[in-house]
Parts: structure tokens; sequence; C-alpha cells
């Protein structure tokens, strides 16, 4: 069994998530700014389908990015060097998100990102706690990402391309910028084979727990702005 949250419900310690389904946490509470800006800064996010109650998960291991380490595959610098593209930060968040539950994905039957999901982040994106990199090619938005940022750690949420390698040259930008900023983790929750080909690797909760307290601490990231003049591929 699982605690159910109401609105003034404190979330249980992430010890207490089940093994199987992993990291199931806790149900109920709603998608207010203040809920979710503490389950993110415990590494709690929540993840349910429509006609579910909201879900809470933290999953032992966690899948990461470290940006220190991040290194492009050889196939994607040259993505990179190449293509004709303009990458924009939070210009396009909302249809971004609607990209992202719109883009059918293996395995998976509908999307996670429910209107409730899409209402919640858009706050945080006004409160200046998420943000969209988006990658524009001929002048449309042919893919990108968010996630929400707290201190000097990312939570990626979801990506999506309309044309090939879009996602990916998002997320270079996105790991090139932070590494620039000391940011030390991006958080991509479960593991992939899409993510893994981006770097991404599994730490215990534990490690997870103990990194996200230090650099949640930290003062905000800044420069957004900078990461949306990006105009030139990143460099090997």
């Amino acid at each position: 069994m699982i605690p159910w949250l109401d609105a003034h419900t404190p979330f249980p310690p992430v010890e207490a998530a089940l093994a199987e389904p992993n990291g199931l946490l806790a149900a109920g509470a709603d998608l207010a700014p203040q809920r979710l800006l503490d389950a993110y800064s415990k590494g709690i996010f929540p993840w349910y389908s429509r006609g579910q109650p909201i879900l809470w998960w933290s999953p032992d291991p966690r899948m990461v990015v470290l940006p220190a380490e991040f290194e492009p595959r050889r196939s994607l610098l040259k993505v990179l060097r190449n293509r004709d593209y303009e990458i924009r930060c939070d210009s396009a968040f909302e249809a971004v998100m609607r990209a992202c539950a719109a883009t059918p994905r293996a395995g998976q039957d509908g999307t996670w990102i429910t209107d409730d999901i899409l209402a919640g982040y858009t706050r945080l994106h006004v409160l200046g706690f998420a943000h969209s990199v988006e990658t524009w090619m001929d002048g449309r938005l042919a893919g990108g990402l968010y996630g929400v940022a707290i201190g000097r750690a990312f939570y990626g949420e979801s990506m999506f391309a309309h044309r090939t390698d879009a996602s990916k040259i998002a997320f270079a930008h996105l790991a090139v910028f932070l590494a620039e900023r000391a940011c030390g983790m991006i958080d991509c929750q479960m593991n992939t084979t899409h993510l893994q080909s981006l770097g991404a690797r599994e730490i215990s909760r534990a490690d997870f727990s103990a990194r996200l307290a230090f650099l949640t601490a930290q003062p905000p990231l800044q420069g957004w702005q900078v990461l949306a003049r990006l105009w030139h591929p990143v460099r090997p």
C-alpha cells in the first residue's frame, strides 16, 4: 500500500517507495507549483495516465546525465556541424509540451501529459522554473524538450522530434549550456535506449538524493537567454 496525500500531507521519505512497481511512492495531492517544486527538490515526480489519480514516483536506480561528462557521439557531432537549424529557449513552451504529448512512443498507449500536467508545468514556466529548449528548422518547430530547473539541477521531463535528430540537437545544446554553468546533473528519470544514446547512465537513488541535496541548495541557473541565442553548432 502507498499513502494517499491530501493538499497538506507531506511526501513520505523516498526510501518508502515500492520496489514493484519500481519507485511508486504515493498518490493524490495536486500539481500546484509549490507541491511540484517540493517534489522535485526531493527527487519525486508525477507520472500517471488519464483517469488515474496523481501518482508520485522515485525509482531506484535513477537515470541521469552529468553535463560535465557529456560527449556527443560522432554521428551527432556531424549533425550538429552540418544541419541547418536554430536553437531557441522558452519561445514555445506550451507548444513543446503539446508536441511531446502528441508524439507516439513505442510501447506506450496514449500519453501521461494530461491537461492537468500541461497546466501545472505551464504555471512553473510562468514562475521561471520550467523551460523549453527548441530546435527550429525552416521556420518550424522541429523538435525539443522541456524540464524543470531548481538550483543547479535540471529535471528533463519529455522530448519530441518531428525531424530526424531534432530532439538530440536540442539536448546537446542544453547539456553544453548546463555544463558551462556548473549544473551538476540532468535527471532523466527512467532508463531508455534513446537516453542511453545521449550518454545517460544509472545511479542509485541514494547517490541521486545526495547529489540533489547539494545541487538544489545552489543559486538558480541564470542566462537562459544565452541558450536562446545559440545559432552555432556545438563544437567537439
